[in-house]
């Protein structure tokens, strides 16, 4: 028997999407867009709607609330203006009374400078199509044109799209989420145009700073070498690197021919701020692989409408964090010491959130929406980010199928098979998958494994798994200089000593202090947050202090029973003695012998 389905509605031409986006005065901080839908057959009304996320940044942002002005006609704009109403949110609905072709006009005002926003002023104008762009439901999978009217003649545009041949600055994207993968700069920027494995790259910078190309796009070269070469090849035609230089910025958003990025403009000539910017190359360009491909089932086919919910966010931003790390050690930018330096920093930070004991790690994945990019003064206290412990639990995972397979296997073969059976086809995987991948490199069943460091809150095992490579933790709470415990955090802010956090349970809390009280003195002397530390070496574990503050304007004056010092840093040392095994299991790790870790 033939089953015969019958369409909704008659099988017409689909209609052609046109965008103009001009900006004829920028530092209005206004985009000027104008879409022309030709060829629209339907009787039935024309619906808008504008996501309100985008991918890669898991918060629902309302893109619409900066749009306004919206006005549609027949014909070109100097039609006849034609009714419409607002249904929703982020969705318009116009009557076309038998019109084939509908201009809508609106303007966006653009003056937020992240990577998942947008922003126009005098000397550029950036933006992300899901920020600017309206979609038409069950037309996401049509060719949409796009046309940049820049304001003066000397500004350019960058962008990962396609030109389209014999039309001025007009790109053409395959399909809606393509248009919203690729975001737009145009203006005087600077380009670099390089190669790497053959193919076409380019780096265009915004802003001024102390970047240095010479040194930079050498480096940038290596770091798409390293992860070429972990997945066998580079998966696109040619790329571009968006990167903003702003005063105090620092972020970057993955795409899947671009990315763009924003740092710090003088964070180039420290080698410590250098080559953390590389790690944020190493980071967005790994997502070409994880995430942009390599997805969770949940992110397979984006609902703009909503979120997204998975709990595997760990896998996609944790183990793309533990990576980012290491691949600039694997292309030399710098030595063992500094790798193990700065993955102890990470375990700093991680090891110094009290949100671990509570929140786990799948549960911060699936909670993104509403607490990761939502922080306040309670945030440390009851969540971890899966970006941290992400990384770390990636780190054991790494360690453990290195030494159970004698570092003949590592994570990296559980980021090629998962590249093999879900990248490639770009066929999204559930939690049982990523698992079963993950067990059959490593050849064991890791149930409790993902029971107690996924879905549960114990302490990682640190030690337990980087005892087999000659290594340890050393924290500074075992130290005779160690502070005793207050549990608050304090910054100075105009010229007021603010506290900014209070841990739970801890000495200050128990006594009542809250976060945005103001900090005056203890025992009857006036403190400082810069003097805070250096007056609590004078106290030790048990002793009693007075802690005078204003909470909600009230002067209070509390006792306070300081507790046992805490640990503040972590830094991995190599064990007093190691064996034989150990030295062979950490040179088959980093490449190089262990004694290089020494001091």
């Amino acid at each position: 028997m033939t089953l015969l389905i019958h369409p909704p509605f008659p099988l017409l031409p689909f209609p052609q999407v046109h965008y103009q986006v001009a900006m004829a005065e920028p530092e209005s901080h206004l985009f000027e867009v104008s879409l022309q839908v030709e060829g629209w057959n339907l009787t039935a009304p024309l619906d808008l709607k504008m996501p309100v996320w985008t991918p890669g940044s898991y918060l629902v942002r309302e893109y619409a609330r900066h749009l306004q002005d919206f006005e549609v006609f027949a014909g070109g704009a100097a039609g006849v203006a034609l009714p419409w109403k607002k249904v929703g949110k982020n969705h318009w609905q116009i009557e076309p009374e038998g019109q084939q072709t509908l201009t809508i006009r609106y303007r966006v005002f653009a003056n937020e400078l992240t990577v998942r926003t947008n922003h126009l002023d005098g000397t550029h104008g950036y933006f992300n199509g899901a920020a600017l762009f309206f979609y038409i439901p069950g037309y996401e999978h049509l060719p949409i044109q796009v046309t940049v009217v820049p304001p003066r003649s000397h500004w350019q545009v960058s962008t990962a799209l396609p030109a389209v041949a014999g039309q001025i600055n007009t790109f053409e994207a395959s399909n809606f989420d393509t248009l919203v993968d690729s975001p737009f700069e145009v203006g005087a920027h600077q380009v670099y145009t390089f190669e790497a494995l053959g193919k076409p790259h380019q780096l265009a910078v915004w802003g001024r700073g102390n970047l240095q190309p010479e040194r930079l796009l050498p480096d940038i070269q290596k770091i798409i070498q390293v992860e070429a070469d972990l997945f066998e090849g580079l998966p696109y035609d040619r790329y571009l690197f968006l990167l903003h230089l702003s005063s105090q910025g620092f972020g970057g958003l993955e795409h899947k021919a671009s990315c763009s990025l924003i740092y710090q403009r003088f964070g180039f000539r420290n080698k410590e701020k250098y080559d953390r910017f590389i790690q944020l190359v190493a980071h967005e360009f790994f997502h070409l692989w994880n995430v942009k491909r390599i997805r969770p089932k949940a992110l397979e086919v984006f609902d703009y409408e909503q979120e997204n919910y998975t709990p595997s966010l760990w896998f996609s931003e944790g183990t793309t964090s533990f990576y980012d790390l290491v691949i600039p050690y694997r292309a030399g930018i710098y030595d063992v010491r500094a790798y193990l330096i700065a993955l102890g920093k990470e375990i700093t930070r991680y090891q110094t959130t009290p949100g671990r004991k509570v929140q786990p790690l799948s549960e911060s994945s699936f909670d993104a929406w509403i607490k990761l990019y939502r922080q306040d003064a309670n945030s440390p206290n009851s969540q971890i980010s899966y970006y941290l412990k992400g990384e770390m639990v990636s780190l054991l995972l790494d360690l453990l199928i290195r030494e159970r397979h004698e570092n003949r296997r590592s994570l990296d073969d559980v980021m090629r098979q998962m590249w093999q059976q879900f990248g490639k086809p770009e066929v999204g995987f559930t939690p049982e998958q990523l698992q079963q991948v993950i067990e059959a490199v490593a050849g064991t069943e890791l149930t409790e494994f993902f029971a107690q460091y996924l879905h549960g809150t114990q302490d990682l095992p640190f030690d337990e798994y980087l005892a087999p490579f000659g290594l340890r933790l050393k924290a500074n709470g075992d130290s005779a200089e160690a502070l005793p415990y207050l549990g608050m955090t304090v910054k100075t802010e105009n010229g007021r000593e603010l506290v900014k956090f209070v841990e739970s349970a801890s000495p200050a809390q128990k006594a009542g202090i809250d976060a945005g009280d103001e900090l005056l003195a203890l025992d009857g002397i006036r403190v400082s947050a810069e003097q805070l530390g250096d007056r609590l070496k004078d106290y030790r574990t048990g002793e009693t202090v007075e802690i005078a503050f204003f909470h909600q304007e009230e002067l209070c004056c509390r006792p306070v029973t300081l507790a046992e010092p805490r640990s503040s840093q972590f830094h991995i040392v190599p064990v007093e003695r190691p064996s034989r095994k150990q030295e062979q299991t950490f040179l088959g790790w980093l490449k190089v012998p262990l004694k290089e870790v020494r001091g």
